[in-house]
């Protein structure tokens, strides 16, 4: 496995496949920076340290492939003759996980013609430019090797997203706490921890139990909130009876599988009009309605007091409202008493009806600009940070519907047009200013969702944050786990009552980069305290583990679980779950059916959602879907 990047994501992917799949692995790095005479720390030896270091407290596990070795390879720029120095003609796999989209396009293009066999992984945050790469490369690697398998081809190109891979479960952490989220293809997973008073509660039908909690979730001084590892870990998709035989630990459950992709939520995502009812604001719209009681009140009134018939007494009504009738001389006493209040009511229109004039001209002016937080607004996410990372989860809080408001210093920031186009509130300022986050409303805030790329920001505003609402729930994005450790643990015994989580980015989507490097399409990862539940969807033939046994007989208690089934005839399935279907482009539906029965017997045509940890993938696929290794050369 070759892995080619210069960040994190580089480093935890590396790790990823040496600790967990036992592949051997190739580092591409650019050489050491150098400061005058003073070189500091390379990349690259930092990267190679922590995979040997990983590699040496790891053990072989059965079934895996042969002992994993590390080299690196330094490089200034990715080209064809660094590849092919790498061993791209003998790999198995390519990442290419650069932060820079151009870079990892052109090494896709010339590892494509070193190696048409090559399964390539992509990092690239545009959605449309990957779809077509996809087809490029997949259309390449078909023409040059005319006897390609499907299934091979199937897998052979895949671009991923680390935004898009850890949106759903930032967003969710920011949402529900400890609640997690998968969402592909429409296909919404909700897993909820239960705390140990609701142990007993019996699921509804469908649900499963993902994980039992470790004793460390209630302890102060634990790291669950964090990516780092520890003594004590969480078991992992327990059977009935460890489930059952298990006191005073919380469960995390699948509580809700539905498809959301109904529409609704991507049509209020993309939509771009102006809604009807932030054309006039609340006020106007209860002068409007009260004037209007008014004059109805008036008529009635004039009807029943002159005798006249419902409409003439209407049409009087008017007229003085307008200052347009005769006066009631002569008339009866009530006559000239509710023309009076007639005209009355006529005086306080005017304004109104100006006052709805200069409204409407002003919202339509400043309908392209950004809202500003709402006076009464409260039980909403402060959301800091609109770049990669931001922008993806503000689209996943819009898509569940919760309200947001924006934090961002840069007004050019890539997720300033998104907030703009779905009419989010957003501050302009630096969260170091002073009332930045009071124009936020964090006082009355359900949670901060801290994304930015630099820790300190984030770590300022959590604690600004603290101090002025302690119990506030807080996630914060870090990169350093031993930081991220320190932090969790001294908010969390500061504030024992407030909820705090720590999240990597690259942490939560390195297992989806080696899953796609392994040829396997993997819909997204639930974090569960220190580890990552995995949830990935495979062919179940070719599989001896799965295929022609019972639901029952498949389950591998802390392995892997079946959790669905596409019924869908193979010609009708979507072709790929991990896809959204803007960008599948078909308009088709799978047929997945959560509702399983235990004496289900799988059949080799049959696609299944799975759920597995990561040791438990790797050993349940190993390499029967990745391409042969023609040498050590990788």
């Amino acid at each position: 496995m070759i892995v080619c990047g210069d960040d994190a994501l580089a480093e935890r992917l590396a790790d990823e496949l040496a600790t967990v799949y036992r592949e051997r692995v190739t580092l591409v790095v650019p050489p050491p920076r150098r400061t005058g005479a003073t070189a500091g720390r390379t990349l690259a030896g930092t990267l190679l340290g922590r995979v040997q270091a990983a590699m040496n407290r790891t053990e072989p596990a059965a079934g895996y492939g042969p002992t994993a070795t590390s080299r690196i390879v330094e490089a200034a720029e990715l080209d064809a003759a660094t590849l092919f120095a790498a061993g791209v003609s003998e790999a198995a796999a390519l990442a290419l996980v650069h932060d820079d989209d151009e870079t990892n396009i052109r090494a896709a293009l010339a590892a494509r013609r070193l190696n048409p066999r090559l399964r390539l992984v992509i990092r690239l945050y545009n959605r449309k430019l990957g779809q077509h790469l996809e087809e490029l490369l997949d259309q390449a690697a078909a023409l040059a090797v005319p006897g390609l398998d499907p299934e091979a081809l199937d897998t052979s190109t895949t671009v991923v997203s680390d935004a898009d891979t850890a949106a759903p479960a930032l967003a969710a952490t920011a949402v529900a706490g400890t609640s997690k989220v998968v969402q592909a293809d429409g296909l919404l997973l909700r897993a909820v921890e239960r705390t140990p008073p609701d142990h007993g509660r019996t699921a509804g039908p469908g649900l499963c139990t993902l994980a039992l909690l470790s004793s460390t979730t209630n302890d102060p001084a634990g790291s669950e909130g964090s990516d780092a590892s520890g003594r004590e870990a969480p078991v992992l998709l327990p059977d009935d009876d460890t489930v059952a035989g298990a006191t005073g630990r919380g469960t995390v459950v699948l509580e809700a599988v539905t498809h959301s992709a109904s529409g609704s939520a991507r049509r209020r995502l993309m939509k771009r009009g102006l809604p009807l009812g932030s054309l006039f604001s609340r006020r106007l719209r209860w002068s409007l309605a009260g004037l209007a009681a008014c004059v109805l009140g008036v008529a009635v009134a004039s009807w029943l007091t002159t005798g006249d018939h419902p409409l003439h007494a209407a049409y009087l009504t008017l007229l003085d409202l307008f200052a347009i009738g005769d006066p009631a001389i002569g008339e009866p006493t009530a006559r000239q008493v509710l023309q009076l209040l007639a005209g009355l009511a006529g005086l306080l229109l005017l304004p109104v009806l100006l006052a709805a004039v200069l409204e409407a001209l002003g919202t339509f002016r400043t309908a392209s600009s950004l809202r500003r937080p709402p006076r009464g607004l409260s039980g909403h996410v402060v959301l800091l940070g609109l770049g990669k990372v931001g922008t993806r989860v503000l689209a996943r809080l819009r898509e569940l519907d919760i309200p947001v408001v924006c934090v961002e210093a840069d007004p050019e920031a890539r997720g300033i047009p998104l907030a703009r186009r779905l009419r989010v509130p957003t501050v302009i300022g630096d969260v170091a200013q002073e009332g930045v986050l009071e124009a936020a409303k964090i006082h009355r805030a359900h949670s901060l969702l801290a994304l930015t790329s630099s820790d300190t920001t984030n770590l300022e505003a959590a604690l600004y944050a603290r101090t002025v609402t302690p119990d506030l729930r807080v996630a914060l994005r870090l990169y350093d786990d031993d930081f991220a450790t320190a932090v969790y643990r001294t908010l969390r015994a500061a504030h024992p009552r407030a909820l705090t989580r720590s999240r990597s980015v690259s942490s939560l989507a390195a297992p989806a980069f080696a899953g796609a490097m392994m040829g396997r399409q993997i819909l997204g990862a639930i974090p569960v305290e220190r580890r990552v539940l995995l949830f990935a969807a495979l062919n179940v033939a070719g599989h001896p583990q799965l295929e022609g046994r019972t639901i029952a007989e498949s389950f591998r208690p802390g392995t892997w679980r079946v959790l669905a089934i596409d019924m869908a005839a193979p010609d009708e399935r979507v072709p790929d779950l991990a896809a959204t279907p803007a960008a599948d482009g078909t308009g088709r539906t799978g047929g997945l059916v959560w509702d399983l029965h235990s004496g289900y017997v799988l059949r080799p045509e049959d696609r299944v959602v799975l759920a597995a940890t990561r040791q438990g993938l790797a050993e349940l696929l190993g390499r029967q879907t990745s391409l042969p290794l023609r040498g050590a050369g990788a």
